[in-house]
């Protein structure tokens, strides 16, 4: 690592926004996590009193992704309260999805085909795949479109109060009383509903709470930037990677095209190790890289924005809370798998079934923890990942080759393409399909035997047993949803909270496999 970052430090403030001292904040918080010293707060408690009021169905805390299921259940008729810390208003980087997955906010009619339209910043194609050593595979239409949140936020905020949502800007959650028959949700005023929705993050003192202050098992850190100056490039990149593994960490590079620019990552898979290397030292390589990458003299490029941040993961995700009438959501329940950034993507996957979800558990009054807990089931198709991303990454002092990422990946995504778009895209999606998995896994084993042998003391055995229950698993879903799901007529006609139930557990066995992702 760089032991001077005045790099860092001149770029950084030649943009508006104070983006140092933010790269420094986020820095500290990075700080506490490896070092386990961040302070555990009891936000949620218990009161055996029933309330004598209920005001709000529901109370969603988080408005940023919030109101796409604030939207969703307003208009189906409930009373919805949402709270938001600062100004409900989305942030100047795009977020980049593809057209597939944006479909969902049309046919959930939280936005017209118009208005989304005029949400959508930036759409390119193709995108690339490459990695040191092997040669590059080419894909289209994945992540291919670049969101305004400016735009999608405003639009989704006028629709959420034209449908009856009441909307509290800078209203910052502070704690949570349950009571037998609803919840007192403090947040400078009080907000008495039957169900609170935890939208607020990885970072949720909810969830920090429900998960007892423990590190994560895993930790996804980005760093990067939106920039002018490159040269014309109207491609983008989803996976690269041009060097090998350094300070035990395997670089991997995004670059999508931008409104105002070009946007460019470096993100790296690792644990919440004390020796890690803080934010600012890697935004220090990732300046020291870019010009490899992009071709490209810093000098030449005037840069818009600074993007930095750490994603923390856990094993026992989605996450189930332990109290009645409140519900983990989006990136506080960790529904996305280890290798993803989460947020607006792994939100949107999950909306439909989300909002149905919560609907019926609202119409059937089934609110307690038990019930709660089927709309966060454990879903296979995501654990099974958490082996990728051990084989992409490395402990503190573990003795890895410094080619063998680069070359695992060349030889997976090698036999990914000579399974065609059905095996691939998907898995470039955040979804993992049995069949195209075994697939990949037999064919890779068939054509590099000995690269297979090697990923096994990377990973660790337990790691490997651990896989292999999940990997069944994933078999067994796909199976169980293929073989059950004739019987959707059926549980229609059932009574309400039978009903709830069976839908849950196909669901489950739907989403756990993979079989909500629609190629197109």
């Amino acid at each position: 690592m760089t032991s001077t970052n005045s790099v860092v430090e001149q770029i950084l403030a030649s943009i508006p926004g104070d983006a140092l001292e933010n790269l420094r904040r986020v820095d500290r918080l990075w700080q506490s996590y490896k070092q386990d010293t961040l302070t555990l707060t009891e936000v949620v408690k218990w009161n055996s009193e029933p309330l004598t009021t209920v005001n709000w169905d529901v109370v969603i805390c988080g408005g940023t992704l919030g109101i796409l299921l604030g939207v969703a259940l307003a208009q189906r008729g409930w009373k919805v309260a949402l709270l938001e810390r600062g100004e409900l208003r989305g942030r100047d980087q795009e977020w980049n999805i593809s057209r597939r997955e944006l479909a969902e906010l049309v046919e959930l009619e939280l936005l017209s085909a118009d208005e989304l339209e005029e949400a959508i910043a930036t759409e390119y194609n193709p995108a690339r795949l490459g990695f040191e050593g092997g040669s590059d595979l080419w894909v289209t239409d994945i992540l291919n479109i670049g969101v305004s949140p400016v735009t999608l936020l405003d639009r989704l905020k006028h629709k959420f109060l034209a449908v009856g949502g009441q909307l509290f800007e800078h209203t910052a959650f502070a704690g949570v009383v349950v009571h037998p028959n609803g919840v007192n949700v403090q947040a400078g005023q009080s907000f008495q509903a039957r169900l609170v929705l935890d939208a607020m993050g990885h970072f949720s003192a909810i969830a920090r709470q429900a998960r007892g202050g423990r590190k994560p098992d895993a930790v996804c850190v980005v760093v990067g930037s939106c920039a002018q100056g490159f040269p014309k490039n109207d491609t983008g990149d989803l996976l690269v990677s041009f060097t090998p593994m350094q300070n035990q960490c395997q670089y991997f590079w995004e670059a999508f095209p931008a409104r105002d620019g070009r946007t460019t990552y470096l993100f790296t898979y690792l644990d919440a190790e004390p020796e890690r290397p803080n934010l600012e030292d890697f935004f220090a390589d990732y300046l020291n890289l870019l010009p490899q990458y992009q071709a490209v003299e810093l000098p030449q490029l005037q840069f818009q924005r600074a993007l930095f941040g750490f994603f923390p993961c856990y094993r026992d995700s989605p996450l189930k809370l332990s109290w009645d009438r409140i519900l983990a959501v989006g990136d506080s329940s960790g529904s996305q798998s280890p290798l993803s950034f989460g947020g607006f993507g792994a939100m949107i996957r999950h909306l439909k079934r989300l909002t149905t979800g919560i609907h019926a558990a609202l119409e059937a009054d089934l609110l307690d923890r038990q019930a709660l807990a089927w709309l966060q089931p454990y879903q296979p198709n995501l654990s099974v990942t958490w082996l990728f991303q051990r084989a992409m990454s490395a402990k503190v002092n573990q003795t890895v080759d410094p080619n063998q990422v680069n070359a695992l990946l060349t030889a997976v995504f090698q036999q990914m393409a000579t399974l065609g778009n059905t095996v691939l895209n998907p898995f470039l999606q955040d979804v993992v399909k049995f069949s195209a998995l075994s697939k990949t896994l037999l064919q890779t084993a068939i054509a590099h035997p000995g690269l297979v042998f090697k990923i096994i003391p990377q990973v660790g055995l337990f790691t490997l047993l651990e896989w292999m229950v999940h990997y069944f698993n994933l078999g067994l879903y796909a199976g169980l949803y293929h073989s059950l799901k004739p019987l959707q007529p059926w549980i229609n006609q059932l009574p309400e909270q039978p009903r709830f139930y069976c839908q849950r557990l196909l669901e489950a066995w739907q989403y756990g496999s993979g079989n909500d992702y629609r190629q197109t």
